[in-house]
């Protein structure tokens, strides 16, 4: 099982994110545990100074805007 990280503080692209991996985790059955992380101290403490920021098992995998669903379908193939 991965897990996947949203990192955000709550903006519209931070949300689309979460749902756009939500999205692809249901679509491919693809079994994770996803957390959003809200506050900023832990955002920072990935490197991350533009969210959203995703994390899959402890890795940055992007940071700034809202990744195509193409990408998200990649980190779960």
């Amino acid at each position: 099982m991965k897990h996947v990280k949203i990192l955000g503080t709550g903006c519209a692209g931070c949300k689309a994110t979460e749902r756009l991996v939500r999205s692809v985790l249901a679509a491919t059955g693809v079994q994770a545990e996803l957390e959003k992380v809200e506050d900023v101290p832990s955002i920072a403490r990935y490197g991350v100074m533009s969210t959203p920021g995703v994390v899959i098992d402890g890795t940055v995998v992007h940071a700034g805007g809202v990744p195509s669903r193409r990408q998200v379908e990649r980190w779960f193939a």
